[in-house]
């Protein structure tokens, strides 16, 4: 979605990293919210190791609600989340925030990843991330998951 296409009624949500604005994850989240005809886009924002802080300081008081976590900040956004879901706890890292009533929320969908894939070793990274984003844009905009259509995201 380019910045002009954005309207007054577009769902935004948010991810944060070194090359937000260019990651696949932006890429591939929002090539699935135009493949299904959702109105909705990731706003990116590229920040550096000394703003995390103030970014995720500041999150619960903000107008963010849904945030993406590159894997440059996974770990340390654990700290941030006044909860965390079972995976992120095991994992001890976290790919995506939720801010409900201005607590942040930490979720990891390794375990519904795995669930959705009989044989992962025949999906390469870039296979997986496209299977996040899907999930994600599903629980986030209702979004189909369909793994036939991760040919199309890549």
């Amino acid at each position: 979605m380019r910045p002009e296409e954005i309207k007054p009624d577009t769902q935004l949500c948010t991810i944060i990293g070194y090359n937000a604005q260019t990651s696949n994850r932006r890429r591939f989240f929002n090539k699935i919210l135009k493949a299904n005809g959702i109105n909705a886009t990731a706003i990116a924002l590229n920040i550096k190791d000394e703003h995390f802080h103030f970014t995720m300081e500041s999150l619960g008081n903000s107008k963010v609600e849904k945030m993406m976590i590159e894997p440059e900040f996974q770990e340390e956004a654990v700290n941030y989340c006044d909860e965390l879901d079972e995976r992120s706890k095991v994992r001890g890292m976290v790919g995506f925030v939720e801010v409900v009533d201005g607590k942040i929320m930490g979720y990891n969908l390794d375990v519904e990843i795995d669930d959705l894939v009989d044989n992962p070793e025949f999906f390469d990274e870039k296979m997986i991330l496209a299977i996040r984003m899907m999930l994600l844009a599903n629980r986030w905009y209702g979004a189909k998951v369909d793994m036939d259509m991760i040919p199309t995201i890549l």
